[in-house]
């Protein structure tokens, strides 16, 4: 068999809201999969119950060929789990945490000692293998907690936004330790919602938007066909309300999307014309700072799929901290 993960007809509810509805894919041995959409579209909820951590209404799965459905635990020792905020212990040190994490898996002492320092030194902790886990900076907290999710060696990871709320220097290196990961054979169900993440590290990628999967593909074919648009982005310092409707109408064959009042997104299956454009805003009292062509990417294909802006989705990530 070469699926690590299927999942069919997944289901569930909390209360009023239906958090996930009728979703069925698979995620290959060894795959990356990225699972990606905004705050409260499901996908904590989807890794919740792959986990074990929650029941589904209705719905099957599948881990490593054995069947979860009933037996919720049954594929424990194939997986290993990183949830979007550290369920490590504040009071242990970054060893102690490490050695408890392998003791839950069943590693004997000598086994799970060894595997925590190759694990602290691999992550660039080991000058803080003996400090209090609570004293750790947020990227370290988040290396911690991805090495205590693979101390056991599993076949399978869930890493549940793994990057959110650290800086970027901590993203990059994170990025770069599942990206080792993932070369080393590791089957990685990743949920984020970045999307340039995603477009970076997954081989493919699953939208979900209010409980269901929209699109499924791997990331070439879903920017392909948006890679032969042409784009150019327009920077002011101010735009007059209107503007969008008086540039459709002066350049039918355009498509315009205004971007927080400052810019706007020119797209065609031609290229644009960028002069007749800028003559246009600057004979109608607008001040344009920057033209410049950009090469799409797979932000535009979500926003186009889905019709939710990604700046939306991270400013509603960072203002809720989690989501369903």
């Amino acid at each position: 068999m070469n699926e690590a993960i299927v999942v069919s007809g997944l289901s569930k509810r909390f209360a009023e809201v239906q958090a996930l509805s009728d979703l069925s894919f698979s995620v290959h041995r060894g795959e990356l999969f990225g699972f990606l959409g905004p705050n409260g579209a499901g996908k904590t909820t989807t890794i919740n119950i792959l986990t074990g951590l929650a029941r589904p209404d209705a719905g099957t799965i599948r881990i490593g060929g054995i069947d979860c459905t009933e037996r919720t635990r049954a594929a424990q020792r194939l997986i290993g789990v990183v949830p979007d905020e550290s369920n490590l212990y504040p009071e242990f040190t970054g060893f102690e945490n490490l050695c408890f994490s392998g003791a839950l898996y069943g590693l004997d002492k000598a086994e799970r000692q060894a595997r925590a320092r190759r694990l602290l030194d691999r992550f660039g902790l080991a000058g803080a293998a003996n400090r209090k886990f609570g004293e750790y900076s947020k990227g370290m907290k988040r290396k911690l907690t991805i090495a205590a999710g693979i101390i056991h060696s599993p076949e399978i990871l869930f890493l549940d936004e793994p990057t959110t709320g650290i800086d970027v220097a901590s993203a990059r290196r994170l990025r770069q330790l599942i990206a080792d990961l993932h070369r080393a054979g590791t089957t990685i169900f990743l949920t984020t919602h970045y999307i340039e993440e995603a477009e970076r590290l997954c081989d493919r990628i699953a939208f979900i938007v209010s409980g269901r999967i929209v699109r499924i593909d791997t990331v070439e074919r879903l920017v392909q066909p948006v890679q032969e648009k042409h784009v150019v982005q327009i920077t002011c310092v101010r735009m007059p309300n209107g503007m969008e409707v008086s540039l459709s109408r002066a350049f039918p064959d355009l498509e315009f999307r205004l971007q927080g009042g400052e810019s706007v997104r020119v797209e065609a299956d031609r290229p644009v014309p960028v002069g007749p454009l800028v003559r246009f805003l600057e004979d109608r009292g607008t001040e344009v700072l920057e033209a410049k062509r950009v090469r799409p990417s797979l932000e535009d294909v979500f926003v186009q799929i889905t019709g939710i802006e990604a700046e939306i989705m991270r400013k509603e990530k960072e203002k809720v901290g989690g989501n369903l």
